[in-house]
């Protein structure tokens, strides 16, 4: 059975059949008499190894190791569908766990949900920390840039870590931001009888012998040549890595405010370049979405580079020339044009891909370019704009404004 086919899942089922019980270091002492009797007459438990030991003492019918990937264990969990299954899950099941997984292919009226306090919560409660005034962030799985965006002076995150080697990457990763004097907390096996607090500075990160299960808490520190990234649209230019093919800070700054970002839309960037406007646009939410179009190879790489960087790794970058490398991708809800927009076919194909309601913003220097903006407003309306800013420069022994190159943008919505 593939995914598609379990999301057909009928949600005319027995109630409540699968049940997804939190468990935490401390095993089967920690959890209620209700959450011991759905393990004890569960016909399925399902959970990592280290769930599935800690609660070996109540399991009777079969048990079902997570596969990789996860999504694998599925078609089973579904084919034992109106009889008692039970899903072991560390802490919260929905605070990033499986919950959200099982929730697309499980109607939630199928669903019991017993949490136990989460990794964050407990951390929370070790470190005195209340958790709506701190970020929590996961690590696991995820690259480690995830982090950048969120390190900001005085800030309090919780970072659920990949494994052993999470804190000390951490570390080197602050301390090369300029941000070494933050404090760490490491906090191993929360919950358990291996339960283990320690601290120590970025720049002094002397720790051994962390335990895989840990997480971590970091208090932002910022030196005053720290890199921290501005919470505003339009990024100093000198934090991109550029062969000139940039969108400059002040047009960007312009160019983000047209295409209007909104939480969870993605975007579609044709003709990369740097991946500016790309990256700017991922920044604005954690649930941001974006793809990168760009045919030449040293510009992907750069691109990759700088997403990286800047704290979005999750820019999905597609190597080619529009309109033919726009084929088969997902359906945008905002398209930004910064380069070969006067190819042919390159309109045609983002306005057809374009959701109802979505927005195109296209900026351009050339002539030739700007001359098809002008027809395509006639016919198709929106807002036509000229750009330009000047800077003040040494000109001999005094200053005079120097312009820098206009940028013709149009920005329309599709009907």
């Amino acid at each position: 059975m593939d995914l598609q086919a379990l999301e057909t899942v009928s949600s005319e089922s027995p109630a409540r059949w699968l049940a997804l019980v939190g468990i935490g270091e401390d095993g089967v002492d920690g959890l209620t008499e209700a959450a011991k009797a759905l393990v004890r007459s569960a016909a399925l438990v399902v959970g990592g190894d280290r769930h599935l030991a800690l609660a070996a003492a109540l399991i009777h019918g079969q048990s079902l190791a997570w596969p990789r990937p996860m999504t694998l264990a599925f078609p089973e969990i579904v084919a034992h569908r109106g009889r008692p299954v039970v899903v072991l899950a560390s802490g919260d099941p929905f605070h990033y766990g499986v919950g959200r997984m099982l929730a697309g292919i499980v109607a939630p009226a199928e669903i019991l949900s017993l949490p136990q306090p989460s990794s964050f919560s407990l951390a929370a409660s070790r470190l005195a920390w209340s958790l709506p005034d701190l970020t929590p962030v996961t690590l696991h799985g995820r690259p480690l840039e995830t982090i950048i965006r969120h390190l900001q002076p005085g800030a309090r995150i919780l970072a659920l870590s990949w494994d052993e080697t999470t804190p000390r990457k951490l570390a080197d990763l602050l301390v090369a931001r300029g941000l070494g004097d933050s404090r760490i907390h490491v906090l191993e096996a929360l919950g358990g009888p291996r339960e283990r607090v320690r601290h120590a500075p970025a720049s002094g990160f002397d720790l051994e012998d962390i335990d895989p299960l840990n997480l971590i808490g970091i208090e932002v520190i910022a030196a005053a040549d720290a890199t921290v990234l501005p919470l505003a649209p339009g990024l100093d230019d000198a934090l991109f890595e550029s062969d000139g093919q940039l969108t400059k800070r002040d047009i960007r700054a312009v160019t983000l405010s047209a295409l209007a970002p909104r939480q969870g839309e993605l975007l579609w960037d044709v003709g990369l370049g740097a991946g500016s406007i790309a990256i700017e646009w991922l920044l604005r939410h954690p649930a941001m979405k974006a793809i990168g179009i760009e045919e030449r190879a040293e510009r992907a790489a750069r691109a990759a580079r700088n997403a990286a960087a800047l704290g979005t790794p999750d820019l999905r970058i597609v190597e080619g020339r529009a309109p033919e490398a726009l084929n088969g991708l997902p359906v945008p809800d905002a398209v930004f044009v910064g380069g070969g927009f006067s190819d042919d076919g390159v309109f045609d194909a983002v306005w057809s891909a374009l959701k109802p309601g979505g927005r195109l913003v296209v900026n351009a220097v050339a002539l030739e370019t700007e001359a098809r903006l002008f027809a395509l407003y006639a016919q198709h309306g929106g807002e036509l704009l000229r750009l330009q800013v000047s800077r003040a420069e040494p000109v001999g022994t005094m200053t005079g404004w120097r312009p820098a190159m206009p940028v013709t943008q149009w920005r329309v919505r599709k009907p």
